[in-house]
């Protein structure tokens, strides 16, 4: 590791490593309502993550503030861009200690090896991970930009693009988390969103499932928004989800 290296690193403070799969999804629009709901929160029971209108809007402040509270963080920047860039994006990420951050698999084989090896070479253990389809995405959706393949299919591609990388897992829907588990492995990570309780609204995620189901069908890790974010009792609604899960 180099000077400049050492000197760019952040000391994190010592972070509880919960015994949880929940990833509260911090989506707040300021630093003092990420804060207030972060302080509803319990480090010991979940991580959270900080996606990209709050750190544009925050920087690494707010990653400082979680980590001070306990927290690991998940760094949901999605980076995609040539080899080098992302590769020094995804070092910058983990120079703050985050516990996981991703790029978009569609960014290339190249660019995940380049981001892999320069997390190694830096004696980082920081979790990367690829994006693969957006669960936003339909087949119609993939249609518009040029990709005539079934949703799934380009899914299973870029995952195993993924692994090939080296990289630790992929962001995917719970409805495709069995096959992946098939196709790549055991220990190849599945972190999947659009995770709702049975009573709440899918909102704009269209592939969507219940913590339960999401668990059984292979997912490691399970990041959770508005179920949380907008419960009258945050603390109470994360304790629900996780009994559900017993």
């Amino acid at each position: 590791m180099t000077q400049l290296q050492q000197t760019n690193q952040q000391v994190t403070p010592d972070l509880i490593r919960p015994n949880s799969p929940i990833v509260v999804a911090i989506d707040k629009a300021s630093l003092n309502e990420a804060l207030q709901l972060a302080d509803q929160l319990d480090p010991s029971l979940c991580r959270v993550k900080v996606g990209k209108e709050l750190f544009t809007r925050c920087g690494p402040q707010i990653i400082n503030e979680l980590h001070s509270r306990g927290f690991e963080v998940f760094l949901d920047l999605k980076f995609h861009d040539i080899p080098n860039t992302t590769a020094q994006a995804v070092l910058a990420a983990a120079d703050m200690g985050v516990w996981m951050v991703n790029v978009h698999a569609s960014a290339g084989l190249v660019a995940m090896q380049e981001s892999k090896k320069r997390l190694v070479d830096a004696g980082h253990d920081t979790l990367l991970i690829a994006v693969t389809v957006l669960t936003s995405m339909t087949e119609e959706g993939l249609k518009g930009i040029g990709v005539d393949v079934a949703v799934t299919e380009q899914v299973e591609r870029l995952a195993l693009l993924t692994k090939e990388a080296g990289l630790d897992g992929v962001v995917c829907s719970a409805q495709e988390a069995s096959q992946l588990k098939q196709l790549c492995g055991q220990q190849f990570q599945l972190i999947t969103p659009g995770i709702r309780m049975a009573e709440d609204s899918a909102d704009d995620q269209k592939r969507i499932c219940t913590p339960s189901e999401a668990m059984q069908n292979g997912s490691d890790y399970l990041v959770i928004g508005r179920s949380i974010t907008q419960a009258a009792d945050p603390i109470h609604k994360m304790t629900q989800i996780l009994d559900s899960l017993k």
